[in-house]
């Protein structure tokens, strides 16, 4: 659609520009801008365009309109207030979605700006004085519904108005009232004590007193009598009747074009399919309590004005309730709602062309033989010590085994694993499960999974994280904890060998003596994988590595379209399947006849790199639970505040989703992965949510830090007593201290500088016929800077690491027998206390011939100790004054136990061949 830079308002240039929200008010047929200050007042003689402002990770603006009528605004300005949003969207391209919000009618998602509430105001704006001509303080009672947003309407000053099954608020002078009804509910008093806190700040200047008064309670309080003594005294109130939830009538959706004469002409019912709309007209979606314009892009502003009024009017004529919510959407813009009453709608790519085509040209020239840096992806970013302690268990029927060490890293895909993951929290060991279903697993073994899953959950007093991932749909986070994964074909399972014994399928579990191919992937050296793939070679893709076992060969295949930290992969990996294999090099191009004769012959391949679309912001929904089966509802703009205590809610991350569960929700930790699964199927987002997407189940209370990153969190609310009225009450009064337990530190991004790999970007992970160390988190490579959730939070302080490590215990956990720091430097100080110079001299082992490994801890803890990218042989930067013969033993103990995988004590008892050994692969020999 094209539009005449006349035909938009002058008030409108600029619109759309900076990030939030602008809003304007129509006074006297023309638009005025309302001062930031006077956000979310609104006058109820008034109508107003509001326009939000968000930036998608794309990098691509994304603008919601909204036109808010006053119930005492007149005709004129309420029709103004649709043309100009039409005129609004038109100057920004026509791609904004536009939402028709009446006065105590608005949609959750308009409320949600103007956290906690809106309070219409009686009167009209004044541009000129920023407020009502007709503003003045009075005494004024308020009803509050709503559990997750707060929808508040004035009602007459009067015992009349009051009833047992809403919240009400009397503000006053000099104290606010909050009445309860006996039949509301927990979270509707929760939310209304928000609106109490926002009256107390807004309109007393935060220094007024508050009472709470509970519907039944007559004496013994002060407050209560002084409570009714404003109606005139006490009376019973109005008994009313309890709402009566009833399933409405199913009407039938109904598509219309609206004529240019502004006619209705029915197109089709129920049944719609997208090839009904044509680019050239206007029609009316109707769905009984909500009405969709969809606008094609070929119409004209005109032809879109005449639409609106056109639904005007019909809404007007068939005496339609005045806060049926309208909905305008422009071709290209439609919501997920108006998709979905549509049959097999084309799932909404959003594709960025400038990747797009940088993937593409890449992928040419490096075909072409050419030497192309493509640009680095975004960097993965861990969100828990990835140095922790690692169990694995396999499945089989009733069996539980635990796998042992130097096998844990190899998972079959017709098995089922346990994998209990333990790191140091800030006060506490932190647990987090995983159930492991491979690709090719039996279903039973997947139910078995789960109920050992429960159970060793249940014996760590629920206060673990719990996981259900599918092989195939790994998050990265569990590659992060395994560091080096190989997922093999086949499995050991009883049902799994019965089941291809009865449909006489081939058992293709690995094992040396059969030919394998190997896909290998990863980021880096302490997050890399090697998965068995069919032997074929469809298989191959030229954009990773490969390695193929055939016989007494050993092949290692490179892709053209793979990176040079894909390729440092290729040798890690295969010297962990098997470090004794000689393998033959070759590069996609140049390969022998006996290459292909492994793979049964040269077939078509993938030749071009899959580009990964950025994964938006996450979306949080509230459950409800009837009769088996969940209804869903979005919070939107949520917050920490909307994860209240009763309730059970979801945060869909589109690549997995997180069941959190309150303390006083009637849910437990093992219904919730169910309630997850019913999420997936009903794929509320029309997003093509996969039913393998990973499921985490958190409690309330033992939040990881890879949740909480999706808040602005508040350790001290999250860590308080009582159900939400109460926890919200002792916030209001500042009493939040005194309902807190123990307090949990928020989650800050760790700080793994001091401990950054070697140059070949090798790390201590030996991997040999010995065992698989454990290592350092992939958060080595990233800036903490670079620690951004969403809405641009940044959390980038450092966690301090405990400085003890001995044997028996498990990393980054401090000793109790901490002996105190002995100084060996002499400074020069000053009067003001700052050092001059610094001088140290460090203890030399030279004396040690007789025993020189057998180093007591006491000798060792009294060293200083320094990072190993200073002690390394090859550093820019070099200690001074140690024994370079004995540089490991200026690590610290915590770094020790990282870049050797072992303590301190440990590896002194070993021979000395095998530590020169160990030394020698970390350059420090």
């Amino acid at each position: 659609m094209s539009i005449n830079d006349k035909a938009i308002d002058a008030a409108f240039v600029g619109a759309g520009a900076k990030l939030g929200l602008e809003i304007w008010c129509i006074e006297d047929l023309q638009l005025a801008p309302v001062p930031k200050s006077s956000h979310g007042k609104f006058y109820s003689g008034n109508t107003y365009i509001i326009l939000n402002t968000v930036l998608l990770k794309n990098g691509l603006p994304q603008h919601d309109i909204h036109y808010w009528l006053g119930k005492d605004a007149k005709e004129a300005d309420m029709a103004m207030a649709s043309d100009k949003a039409l005129e609004l969207d038109a100057s920004l391209g026509s791609y904004a979605v536009q939402y028709r919000e009446a006065q105590g009618q608005e949609t959750e998602k308009f409320l949600s700006y103007f956290k906690p509430c809106i309070i219409p105001l009686n009167g009209v704006f004044s541009s000129e004085l920023g407020r009502s001509n007709s503003e003045t303080y009075r005494v004024i009672l308020l009803t509050c519904k709503g559990d997750h947003v707060a929808y508040v309407k004035e009602v007459p000053f009067s015992r009349s108005s009051l009833n047992h099954n809403d919240v009400f608020i009397l503000d006053t002078a000099s104290k606010i009232f909050l009445f309860s009804g006996c039949n509301s509910s927990i979270q509707e008093r929760a939310k209304a004590l928000e609106v109490v806190q926002y009256i107390k700040d807004n309109k007393h200047g935060g220094s007024c007193e508050v009472a709470t008064i509970e519907d039944g309670k007559f004496v013994g309080d002060s407050d209560v009598g002084e409570f009714w003594s404003l109606f005139g005294g006490y009376a019973p109130i109005t008994q009313g009747t309890l709402p009566t939830i009833q399933k409405p009538e199913i009407q039938p959706v109904k598509l219309f074009w609206i004529s240019f004469q502004g006619k209705l002409c029915q197109v089709g019912t129920d049944s719609l399919k997208k090839e009904m709309l044509n680019s050239d007209k206007c029609y009316m979606l109707d769905c009984d309590t909500e009405i969709f314009v969809w606008m094609g892009r070929s119409t004209s502003v005109t032809e879109r004005k005449t639409s609106v009024s056109t639904i005007e009017g019909t809404l007007y004529s068939q005496g339609r309730s005045t806060g049926t919510h309208i909905t305008f959407l422009t071709e290209g813009s439609e919501t997920v709602t108006f998709r979905s009453y549509f049959e097999g709608w084309p799932q909404k790519v959003e594709q960025n062309l400038y990747e797009e085509g940088r993937g593409k040209v890449a992928a040419i020239f490096k075909k072409q033989g050419y030497d192309v840096k493509e640009l680095p992806e975004e960097d993965w970013q861990p969100f828990i010590n990835c140095r922790g302690i690692l169990k694995v268990w396999r499945v089989n029927g009733n069996e539980v085994s635990i796998v042992p060490v130097v096998e844990q890293h190899k998972l079959f895909s017709g098995d089922c694993y346990i994998v209990q993951y333990t790191y140091p929290g800030n006060e506490k060991d932190e647990h987090l499960f995983y159930a492991w279903l491979g690709c090719n697993s039996m279903m039973e073994d997947r139910d078995d999974a789960i109920y050992h899953m429960n159970a060793m959950v249940d014996s760590t007093k629920g206060n673990s994280v719990l996981a259900q991932v599918i092989g195939g749909k790994e998050p990265i986070q569990f590659y992060a904890i395994f560091q080096a994964l190989i997922v093999l074909k086949g499995g050991i399972s009883a049902r799994y060998k019965r089941f291809i014994q009865e449909k006489a399928i081939t058992d293709e579990t690995y094992d040396e003596k059969k030919t394998a191919l190997f896909r290998v992937q990863g980021s880096g050296p302490n997050n890399m994988q090697a998965v068995q793939v069919d032997i074929v070679s469809s298989s191959l893709n030229s954009s990773y590595c490969y390695i193929l076992q055939s016989g007494a060969s050993v092949f290692t295949w490179v892709g053209t379209l793979s990176s040079i930290s894909d390729q440092s992969l290729l040798d890690r990996m295969l010297n962990l399947i098997n470090p004794t294999w000689q393998p033959i090099s070759v590069r996609e191009g140049s390969e022998p006849d006996a290459f292909w004769d492994a793979l049964g012959g040269k077939l078509e391949y993938p030749g071009e790199k899959d580009i990964k679309g950025y994964v938006e912001d996450p979306y949080l929904f509230v459950c409800t639970i009837t009769e088996g089966d969940i209804q869903v509802k979005e919070i939107f703009n949520f917050s920490q505040d909307d994860l209240t205590t009763e309730d059970v809610l979801i945060l869909d991350c589109h690549n997995e989703i997180y069941v959190w569960i309150g303390q006083h929700a009637n849910v437990r930790s093992k219904q919730a992965l169910s309630l997850g699964m019913k999420f997936l199927e009903k794929d509320i987002l029309v997003e093509g949510l996969s039913l393998e997407t990973p499921i985490y189940v958190v409690a309330e209370g033992h939040e990881p830090s890879f949740f909480t990153r999706f808040f602005e969190w508040d350790s001290l609310k999250a860590c308080m007593h009582g159900n939400s009225f109460e926890r919200k009450l002792a916030i209001l009064k500042g009493q939040m201290q005194k309902m807190g337990v123990s307090k949990r530190s928020p989650w800050k991004a760790y700080d793994f500088h001091s401990t950054r790999t070697t140059p070949d970007r090798s790390r201590s992970k030996s991997i040999g016929s010995d065992e698989l160390r454990r290592s350092v988190s992939p958060a080595a490579h990233i800036s903490s800077s670079k620690f951004n959730a969403p809405n641009s939070r940044r959390f980038s302080s450092p966690i301090p690491i405990a400085r003890k490590l001995f044997s028996g215990t498990s990393p980054d956990h401090s000793s109790a027998n901490n002996k105190a720091f002995i100084d060996p430097c002499t400074k020069e100080i000053k009067a003001d206390g700052s050092v001059v110079s610094q001088t140290c001299k460090e203890p030399s082992f030279s004396s040690r011939k007789g025993h020189d490994m057998k180093l007591d801890e006491a000798e060792l803890d009294d060293l200083n100790t320094y990072p190993y990218e200073r002690l390394k042989v090859t550093s820019d930067d070099p200690v001074q004054g140690i024994d370079v013969t004995r540089r490991e033993a200026y690590l610290s103990h915590e770094e020790f136990q990282v870049m050797f995988g072992m303590t301190k004590r440990a590896f002194y008892e070993l021979p000395k061949w095998r530590q020169n050994k160990h030394k020698i692969s970390l350059n420090l020999f």
